[in-house]
């Protein structure tokens, strides 16, 4: 897809060079004095301060000062404090009865010495050892006696015994005797007169047993430190963790480990299933792509370079606190069955019916949402007599086999057969990020010639003249009324092999657009172009313009199925899973490897990191896979994932350039939206300028511009950076494209970018898929059949007249793939109950940092993204903006930040997590 428009440096414009050609951018001594120590009191009533007992000491009268001084402090320094610490673990919902026994058993284990133990760590050294000052260890005293207690929560105590001298706590260490693993969320260390509590140490996550895990698991108190300011009692520690999170390369994962690798995309094939499932790998000089979580699994029997595979229901690694969590798990799963309610009927249907069962009408469509899929099809009684039992599952589960209605339909059921809503979807639909300005007429293919043909477009001037309200072409251009979707370049490699393909058809596509007085668009061209039959000869091309009369309505209508088709695969493959999933995928991998979690970059960048890796995961395994969802639904089919790799290697970039956007002092965010009424566009830039305006504040408290050399002498930093370029993105690593790190303005426009991808971006390619896609024939996944051409074929164009209503749904999905493609964009577009939207609370149960000016740079983020919402409100309701509002027209709430549960058609979560 050709970038166009002015070029604009990287920190100032990322958010429009991010969004595509639019926008890119606690023993008391006893031979001390009295002196109050703190001690637990009974069980429930917390602890308080008693007066310590009492003896006498020996000791030889004083002879002079000195010795009187010497003394003093010997017994100062033996004094001692009594610390307690409470440990907040989360339980699951539902335990299966295997784990209520393995937990009972676990209690019971814990009275005979097979316990938690903890230890505490000070941020100071011992100046004898030159080691960390710790406490003793010492042991949960409770989890015995609140085996049964109920609740999602439950808080455990245990005591620390501390020199009066111990410094301030900064590390806990924790080792699980149990059997089974157990979730920490939060440590708090107190007590009376503590000079440093209470201290918080968020852990959220999983602590294994030590059959699993030998070595003691290491948490960090909440308080920020950059590599340089690390006290000398955690330094230590800090490289050992990362160490740990590196792991040696070597192995096959355990699912209980949490060791984060780098892997090619070698895995989505399974040869060793029959030659037609073999996929190339994907990441190296021949294919170039992002890298993936390693998980070490053995080579399949058949190519020892492909990985061999996991299938569902058995799960794949990540490390183990990337994994979803119940609530997360239960969501999944339940869209997961839903999934399956729906596609197991229509399985049937093919398996048991010679016939790959077609629509019969727009009111069979319209059926999958009333009534069910199997209830007016005229099929149901043949596999009630084979499969009775499919009967019981109709009867008793009626609802699940229906689809809710698309949203798409609730305002005007026909309004997807208007051309001024098929331009709006391209600025207020699934994937509003590849409309660009014509800078130049008329287009031209960044092809090779002497391969794909003659570089110019097929359409002339005299296609579109008429269509202008009067101005020539090129005033068109020049005034900025004229925009593309353009295809052409990201599908023509492929057009030949997928038409090669049984049930599959594909043009690239290229449509320009005229820019209505009123800010609306009109569709005035179509060119579907094919390969040339011999390397540089001309490309036969057919131009489409609006209908004229009946023929042509209807050719019109199948060239729109076609852009749709290819706007669909592209959204798909390059748009959403590359360019927010995959992409993604190298930063939170080495954000892991190199940053501390007490680095202030990782606890600014954590809840976005949320889930991706789990969700990476199970699109390798059930999406993107051979003979998977993505290969079923959708034209491109098993050649889909190398198209999405040609677009990495040849058209990815981070720093993107921008196009429609331009800046502009005027304006409140410094940039302005050459389209008048873009409305992806309009409320990405409000919650763009409120992640750069905290992430700015953010980086300032550690970084300030006075000390600018700070970002460049950050040594965990550099090393996540240069792993993310040179590890992550290997195969892009020597582009001269890349941000350079050297100043906090460089820091602000990197970490904004991730933030912006991450959150709003992939909210906005996501989170419409059903609502604005569940209705097939408004934008068909994939197209079965070419235009009906009477000098190719001329009976299948005379079939074409004689039932243009039948060609065209012969032309879409069958019900098998259109029922399967709506399930799993349901499933896609849900919103789990645990989500965390951008600008809600992150305190939780323990504050993520203790730094009081980030926490306040935060809240004032999330006032920010408040006003970012009323104002989305706001212009939903404004009628002169006719792309989100009017008769049918469905208002644009794809950024607008909070959402409930299930497909809402709205909520930016703050990571990619589905």
């Amino acid at each position: 897809m050709a970038a166009c428009g002015e070029i604009m440096s990287f920190s100032e414009t990322s958010f429009l060079t991010i969004s595509g050609p639019l926008l890119r951018r606690g023993n008391h001594n006893k031979h001390c004095l009295a002196f109050p120590v703190l001690y637990p009191d009974e069980p429930g009533r917390g602890s308080r301060l008693r007066p310590a007992k009492t003896m006498p000491t020996p000791v030889k009268a004083a002879t002079n000062e000195d010795v009187v001084k010497m003394m003093a402090g010997k017994q100062a320094k033996m004094d001692k404090v009594m610390l307690r610490a409470a440990l907040t673990v989360r339980r699951k919902h539902k335990e299966d009865i295997k784990e209520a026994v393995v937990n009972q058993l676990d209690a019971l284990t814990d009275r005979i010495g097979w316990n938690v133990a903890l230890e505490l760590i000070s941020t100071e050294i011992n100046p004898r050892t030159k080691k960390p000052k710790t406490s003793r260890e010492t042991v949960i005293k409770d989890w015995y006696e609140k085996k049964n207690v109920k609740g999602e929560r439950v808080v455990y105590t245990a005591h620390f015994e501390v020199d009066s001298g111990f410094g301030e706590p900064g590390a806990i260490t924790v080792i699980n005797r149990h059997q089974k693993e157990f979730f920490l969320e939060s440590i708090v260390v107190e007590g009376e007169g503590f000079a440093f509590g209470p201290v918080n140490f968020p852990c959220n996550s999983w602590v294994q047993s030590n059959k699993d895990l030998p070595s003691k698991r290491i948490f960090f108190s909440n308080k920020p430190y950059l590599p340089s300011e690390t006290p000398t009692g955690l330094k230590e520690l800090r490289e050992m963790e990362l160490n740990e999170l590196r792991g040696d390369g070597k192995g096959i994962r355990k699912l209980s480990d949490r060791v984060y690798d780098y892997a090619t995309y070698n895995d989505l094939g399974n040869p060793d299933r029959g030659s037609e499932f073999a996929r190339p790998t994907l990441g190296g000089e021949k294919i170039p792509y992002p890298r993936r979580c390693r998980t070490g699994r053995l080579p399949t029997d058949t190519n020892m370079l492909a990985e061999s595979r996991v299938e569902k229901p058995h799960p794949i690694y990540v490390p183990r606190d990337e994994a979803f969590e119940e609530l997360k798990q239960g969501a999944f799963t339940a869209g997961r069955l839903k999934a399956v309610l729906h596609n197991f009927i229509p399985s049937l249907i093919a398996s048991i019916s010679a016939d790959n069962h077609d629509f019969k009408g727009f009111h069979h469509i319209d059926n999958l949402y009333k009534e069910g899929l199997i209830l007016k099809l005229g099929l149901q009684e043949h596999l009630f007599k084979k499969l009775p039992f499919v009967k019981k599952i109709q009867e008793s589960s009626e609802g699940l086999l229906r689809y809710d209605t698309p949203s798409i339909l609730t305002k005007d059921k026909f309004a997807w057969l208007r051309d001024d809503e098929f331009a709006r979807q391209a600025v207020a639909g699934i994937n509003p990020v590849s409309i660009e300005r014509l800078q130049a007429f008329p287009p031209v293919s960044k092809l090779d010639p002497a391969v794909y043909g003659p570089p110019g477009s097929a359409i002339t001037e005299a296609h579109i003249s008429g269509q202008l309200d009067g101005l020539t072409v090129q005033q068109a251009v020049e005034e900025d009324k004229l925009f593309m979707l353009d295809f052409y370049d990201i599908c023509l490699p492929f057009v030949d092999r997928i038409n090669v393909m049984d049930g599959r058809k594909a043009y690239a596509t290229r449509t320009l657009f005229f820019l209505t007085p009123i800010g609306t668009l009109k569709p005035i061209a179509i060119e579907l172009g094919l390969p040339p039959q011999q390397p540089g000869a001309s490309r036969p091309s057919v131009v489409l313009t609006p209908p004229r009369d009946a023929t042509s309505n209807w050719l019109w209508m199948l060239g729109k199925a076609h852009v749709c088709s290819n706007d669909a695969g592209v959204h798909q493959l390059v748009n959403h899973w590359l360019r927010t999933h995959a992409t993604m995928e190298p930063f939170i991998i080495a954000a892991h490897r190199q940053l501390s979690v007490m680095h202030p970059v990782f606890k600014l960048l954590h809840p976005h990191m949320r889930y991706t890796l789990e969700i990476n995961a199970l699109a390798r395994q059930n999406l993107i896979n051979a003979d998977g969802v993505i290969e079923s639904c959708f034209t491109p089919g098993p050649i889909g994932m190398e198209m999405s790799a040609a677009f990495y290697k040849h058209l990815w970039r981070f720093d993107l350039e921008g196009g429609i956007a331009v800046a502009d002092a005027t304006q409140p965010h410094g940039l302005r939206v050459i389209l008048p009424d873009y409305p992806y566009a309009d409320d990405g830039l409000l919650l763009w300028s409120a992640i750069a305006r905290f992430v700015s504040s953010y980086v300032r408290i550690y970084y300030p511009d006075s000390e600018a050399s700070r970002v460049r002498s950050d040594s965990e930093l550099q090393a996540w950076y240069h792993e993310c370029v040179n590890v992550g993105h290997a195969d892009h690593r020597h582009a001269s494209w890349w941000p350079r790190l050297d100043t906090p303005d460089d820091l602000v426009a990197l970490l904004t970018t991730l933030i912006w991808l991450a959150s709003a971006q992939h909210a906005a390619l996501n989170f419409g898929q059903y609502p604005l896609g569940g209705y097939v024939p408004s934008r068909p996944p994939l197209m079965r059949r070419l235009i009906p051409d009477p000098e190719r074929d001329a009976d299948e164009f005379r079939a074409f007249v004689a039932d243009p209503h039948c060609f065209f749904l012969s032309a879409l999905p069958s019900v098998l793939q259109a029922t399967k493609f709506m399930a799993v964009v349901d499933t896609l577009s849900t919103h789990s109950p645990d989500e965390e939207y951008l600008g809600e609370t992150r305190d939780g149960t323990a504050p993520w940092t203790v730094d009081e000016e980030a926490a306040a740079a935060y809240r004032a983020f999330a006032a920010e993204v408040a006003v970012a919402q009323d104002e989305i409100d706001r212009r939903n309701a404004d009628t002169n903006r006719r792309n989100r509002c009017g008769a049918g027209v469905l208002p644009y709430e794809l950024m607008a930040p909070s959402s409930g549960p299930g497909v809402t058609g709205r909520g930016v979560p703050n990571s990619v997590s589905i």
